[in-house]
């Protein structure tokens, strides 16, 4: 006579095996990733600082954004170009007296004719709106790229200028710029 013996898993155990279980998957990829990355010849940083101020800062340490007073009395003084990144329509709308526009995203098709007469030299005050919009911080590591290293951003630009009662104006880009 042969007994056959049924053995039923409780549910219980599923939820203790699940709960030891869950936790060890999330540590074992938490350390896979690790290595992975240790491994990597261009690491990712494990903490970082996206600070205004950090993303304004170059390779090399050198800050590219510029405060307003110092833009102000470069303005006043005709020591430096303003160039708007916004785009075409927003700077009809309003943009800092003289600013040439050059939008971000059209930056292929109008950086020749924007800053064919520029010398290398010229310092150069991107802008746009608003304290994270990042087009001016991006044309102006285009513009770096480009050979005018003496670029630096107004951040939040426009607001700024505003706000502080600084000369504007209205109307599409002049001689296309």
């Amino acid at each position: 006579m042969s007994e056959s013996r049924h053995f039923t898993v409780k549910p219980i155990n599923n939820w203790l095996q699940a709960a030891w279980q869950i936790p060890m998957l999330v540590i074992l990829s938490a350390v896979t990733s690790l290595a992975v990355n240790a491994l990597r010849p261009d690491r990712l940083p494990l903490v970082a600082d996206f600070s205004a101020a950090a993303r304004m800062t170059t390779a090399t340490g050198e800050r590219m954004d510029i405060p307003l007073e110092e833009a102000e009395k470069l303005f006043f003084t005709h020591a430096a170009v303003f160039v708007d990144a916004r785009s075409v329509e927003d700077y009809a709308n309003g943009h800092i007296q003289a600013a040439r526009s050059l939008p971000w995203h059209d930056v292929d098709l109008n950086f020749i004719r924007v800053t064919e007469n520029l010398e290398l030299t010229t310092p150069i005050i991107t802008y746009c709106d608003g304290e994270t919009c990042e087009l001016s911080h991006d044309l102006a590591l285009f513009l770096r790229d480009a050979g005018f290293l003496n670029t630096r951003v107004l951040v939040n630009g426009w607001a700024l200028w505003q706000q502080a009662g600084l000369p504007v104006e209205s109307g599409a880009p002049r001689d296309g710029r």
